[in-house]
C-alpha cells in the first residue's frame, strides 16, 4: 500500500476546512493541536491557510482513559491554551484518528477549560477503526489497514508518512 502525499492532504484540508467554516459561519477559530502529530498538522495547516492565528497545543496524557494501565508517557508536556475556551468556536486537529480515545480525552479536558461554543474535528488521516463514535468533520484521507500496520507520521517540516509492518 501506498500513502498519500501528505503536503497534497494539507492542501486539500486547508480547502475542505475553511469550506465547513464558511458554511457554519465561523469567521475566528482558535486552533488547537494535540500533541505531537496533530500539532504538526496545525501548524502545517495554518501554513496553507495563511493564518497567523495563535494556535493552541494539547496534552491529554493524563485524561486517557488507559493512563493508570500506561502509566505516563517520558515526554508528557503542560497544554497551551493561549485563548479562552467558553463560548469560543474551536477547530481540534490531530494526526491519525484510529481508536477515538484521543479526541474523547482531548474532549473532555477542554472542557475542563471552559465551554466552547463548537468544535470541528480535523485529521490528516482516519484509520476507520473507531472503537467510540467520532469521526472528522474534515479528512486527509481514509485508510483501511491491516492489523499488523501502522501509520506513522514524523515532522514538523516535512510532514512525512510511513507504513510500518509488524509482522516481519
Amino acid at each position: 500500500m501506498s500513502l498519500p502525499n501528505p503536503a497534497e492532504l494539507i492542501s486539500q484540508m486547508a480547502t475542505r476546512l475553511k469550506a465547513h467554516l464558511e458554511h457554519r459561519g465561523i469567521s475566528e477559530p482558535r486552533y488547537i493541536g494535540i500533541r505531537t502529530g496533530g500539532v504538526w498538522v496545525a501548524q502545517a495547516l495554518l501554513d496553507e491557510l495563511g493564518s497567523d492565528a495563535p494556535l493552541g497545543t494539547l496534552d491529554v496524557s493524563f485524561y486517557r482513559d488507559d493512563f493508570s494501565q500506561n502509566g505516563l508517557h517520558p515526554q508528557v508536556r503542560p497544554s497551551a491554551l493561549p485563548f479562552e475556551i467558553e463560548g469560543q468556536h474551536l477547530v481540534l486537529i490531530d494526526d491519525v484518528l484510529m481508536s477515538g480515545r484521543t479526541i474523547r480525552a482531548a474532549l473532555n479536558e477542554l472542557f475542563d477549560y471552559g465551554r466552547p461554543a463548537s468544535v470541528t474535528l480535523v485529521c490528516l488521516l482516519d484509520l476507520d477503526a473507531g472503537e467510540l463514535p467520532i469521526r472528522p468533520n474534515v479528512v486527509g484521507a481514509t485508510l483501511s489497514l491491516a492489523a499488523h500496520e501502522r501509520v506513522k507520521l514524523s515532522g514538523p517540516s516535512p510532514l512525512v508518512l510511513e507504513l510500518q509492518d509488524f509482522d516481519l
